[in-house]
């Protein structure tokens, strides 16, 4: 092992057994586990966050396989490195096995034309792919490949599980074993803890720890909670904002202050403004909440989360964030009421899909001269000349008499 490379990388796994976390795809009585020990598989996408131990996966199976395997990343591969790998596994005196496994790392990032080269050779069996991508699959790969394969999701690892691989690092001779260290449990907790579950950051942490750390007295490297503090970067939420994880947690804001919950309203806000999202894209979306979800139960949200937008636009990051959190507070804690969202949807319905016949003449605008003797306007009753302002009279078609969209929802205010 070349000590010269980055500790994450010495640290791979070279087995199965070496493998640390992802139980539920890699555990003993797990389909993925048997399949590769029986070097049975078919064409995988592996998707997780950083650092949840992908390319640590395929990196075993290739130790495991007795089929060619090629690696290449979409970053700086294209068309053409796909159709050597291609002619290399259909070579029978470099492959006498006619297959190949093809590792494509960021799978998401090769585009459409890309994807499309490797469909055939996946479907007549002459590749097996290995597709890893940080990014929902779903909305990132072709859905001709999606279909021809089976979608495995890794979670970020347990704290108990980095924790594992720090220990290992520390004695491993391909680690950090020929060091002196001392470390205490609790500042490898710290790390486990920062790290959010990606692995490689973790050991990037310690690493620099021991490597810019000085020898003491005593010939050991002391490793404290401060300096493991400084050699690690910032904790950031599992958090991108232009991938998957921002329809998630913009999702869980917006279901949080529907179902009044503070708290949790709070905690997403913080989550999107630490990952870097556009506070006025925030705000439009507690405007959106006070509208669907408070309505009519408080009218007033509609007046604060506007009023929010404005003042963020012009305020700005990072008073913006006070600014955000009142509003969405606001919205969280307001009874809640759709039944002016219901009612518009189902009047949006009805006039796309039926023949809801023509407005009634009298209720028709008469602007010019002589469109009156048409009927325009005839007959139209001022409810301002009328007792209390009111007289019935028809608004609906004639086709729609007795349509009701607006049901007056319990929190509703009266009028």
């Amino acid at each position: 092992m070349d000590l010269n490379q980055p500790l994450a990388f010495r640290m791979r796994p070279k087995t199965l057994e070496e493998f640390v976390g992802q139980e539920h795809i890699v555990g003993k009585d797990k389909l993925l586990y048997r399949t590769i020990k029986a070097d049975r598989l078919s064409s995988l996408i592996l998707w997780g966050p950083p650092g949840c131990g992908k390319t640590s996966l395929a990196k075993v199976i290739s130790q495991t396989t007795k089929y060619k395997f090629t690696k290449l990343n979409a970053v700086t591969s294209g068309v053409g490195d796909i159709k050597k790998a291609i002619e290399e596994a259909d070579n029978a005196i470099l492959n006498p096995s006619g297959k190949c496994i093809l590792f494509i790392d960021e799978i998401h990032r090769f585009n459409k034309l890309q994807q499309d080269a490797l469909l055939p050779y996946v479907e007549d069996g002459t590749v097996i792919l290995i597709g890893a991508t940080t990014e929902n699959p779903y909305f990132e790969v072709n859905k001709a490949l999606i279909s021809r394969s089976m979608i495995i999701k890794l979670e970020p690892l347990k704290k108990e599980d980095i924790l594992k691989i720090l220990k290992n690092a520390i004695t491993s001779k391909d680690g950090l074993g020929t060091y002196n260290i001392k470390i205490s449990d609790e500042t490898l907790e710290t790390i486990a803890e920062v790290s959010g579950g990606d692995v490689r950051t973790a050991l990037n942490g310690l690493e620099i720890a021991v490597l810019t750390t000085k020898i003491n007295s005593e010939g050991i490297i002391e490793i404290t909670n401060e300096i493991a503090s400084q050699s690690l970067n910032k904790r950031k939420a599992m958090f991108d904002k232009n991938g998957d994880s921002h329809y998630d947690n913009i999702s869980a804001f917006i279901k949080s202050m529907r179902g009044s919950d503070a708290d949790a309203t709070v905690f997403y806000l913080a989550r999107a403004l630490n990952g870097g999202e556009d506070p006025v894209f925030l705000a439009r979306r507690i405007v959106i909440a006070a509208s669907e979800d408070v309505g009519l139960a408080n009218p007033n949200a509609l007046v604060v989360a506007t009023s929010a937008m404005q003042a963020v636009t012009m305020v700005g990051m990072p008073e913006a964030r006070i600014i955000l959190s009142e509003a969405a507070v606001y919205v969280a804690n307001s009874k809640k009421s759709n039944s002016t969202y219901m009612a518009i949807n189902r009047a949006l319905e009805d006039v796309s899909t039926k023949d809801t016949g023509t407005i009634p003449m009298h209720i028709r605008n008469a602007p010019a001269e002589g469109m009156s003797k048409f009927g325009y306007g005839q007959g139209y009753k001022y409810p301002h000349e009328y007792p209390g302002h009111y007289i019935e009279q028809q608004y609906l078609p004639d086709k729609m008499l007795g349509t009701i969209y607006y049901e007056k929802g319990e929190n509703d205010i009266n009028f």
